[in-house]
């Protein structure tokens, strides 16, 4: 998955859980936060004013809906800056982020699982939020992110950063689900797939066929679920092999079960953008993803030159 994503490096190195009750007997200032949840948040300190000597978590406005659980998968907006920087350090606000006509691009995370963009105590402090919510987390660098801080960032671990974050929405999903139906056949010059349960799928290619040079796809279980809307995170079970020797190179199977990732909008390889968007939840995908849609423009990638072959089950979306 860590290829299919296109995921930006922020102030740590990898991924290392406060509550509104860490906010009792703080000595110093707390940043203030003005704005609508939904929109990018001002953030402005006391003046002359020392931050807080602890952590603090605080719900700066609520939202509704059912409270978001330890393992539900997560689509949040977020900002970061140092106190006093004033300076954004890096969130899904930030300018240039994706193109004017797709879906500014959102973290997708799963509560209690490592993130790439958020450190754990960031994330931790969503739990037990609604959607809706908008939530401040300020801390020093060495509490919020701790061995992980990327030094080369410019950010000591005594700095105290400020993070403001909206989860807009949530979803409960079995990390071991799996699309559900009678599988159809492949068509004619598609791979032919094999789906046991709870394993990743056997997808062998066609014998004396040549990778496609455009996409092709086809519904081999057909769910009556939601249709799939770009801007969405998506969760999904996956396997991917190339065509040209039939290897797997990755399975969620393989990582624990299903992962999520926001779909039309950049985030993940084109073939999925253009495959996956306008499904349903429910259904069983087979994509079979040419080069100019996968990493051919990534020379330094393995799969720069490969076509790549997917089956994927959108288990459902946040």
């Amino acid at each position: 998955m860590a290829a299919l994503l296109a995921v930006p490096a922020l102030l740590f190195t990898a991924a290392c859980g406060s509550d509104d009750g860490n906010n009792g007997d703080t000595a110093g200032g707390v940043a203030e936060i003005k704005g609508k949840v939904g929109a990018k948040p001002e953030i402005s300190v006391p003046k002359d004013g020392k931050p807080s000597d602890k952590t603090v978590v605080k719900t700066v406005s609520a939202g509704s809906g059912t409270p978001i659980k330890g393992s539900d998968f997560v689509r949040l907006d977020w900002t970061v800056e140092k106190w006093g920087g004033g300076q954004e350090l890096g969130g899904t606000w930030a300018a240039g982020a994706t193109g004017d006509k797709a879906p500014r691009r959102q973290s997708i995370e799963q509560i209690g699982k490592p993130s790439q963009q958020l450190p754990e105590k960031v994330l931790d402090a969503v739990k037990g939020k609604k959607p809706g919510s908008r939530i401040l987390v300020q801390g020093t660098a060495g509490d919020l992110i701790g061995q992980s801080l990327n030094t080369s960032s410019g950010i000591a671990a005594k700095d105290v950063l400020i993070w403001v974050v909206d989860p807009v929405g949530a979803a409960s999903v079995d990390t071991k689900a799996e699309a559900k139906g009678e599988q159809a056949p492949s068509e004619p010059g598609m791979p032919e797939v094999k789906s046991p349960s709870q394993k990743a799928a056997v997808i062998t290619i066609p014998k004396g066929e040549k990778a496609p040079k455009d996409l092709k796809e086809q519904v081999l279980i057909k769910g009556d679920g939601k249709r799939v809307e770009a801007g969405q995170g998506l969760i999904a079970q996956y396997t991917g092999v190339k065509w040209e020797d039939g290897k797997k190179f990755d399975s969620s199977w393989d990582h624990g079960g299903a992962t999520a990732f926001q779909i039309g909008n950049g985030s993940v390889v084109a073939g999925w953008d253009k495959g996956l968007v306008g499904k349903h939840v429910g259904d069983r995908v087979l994509l079979v993803i040419p080069p100019s849609l996968g990493y051919g423009a990534n020379p330094q990638s393995e799969l720069a030159k490969n076509t790549l072959v997917f089956t994927v089950d959108i288990l459902g979306t946040v």
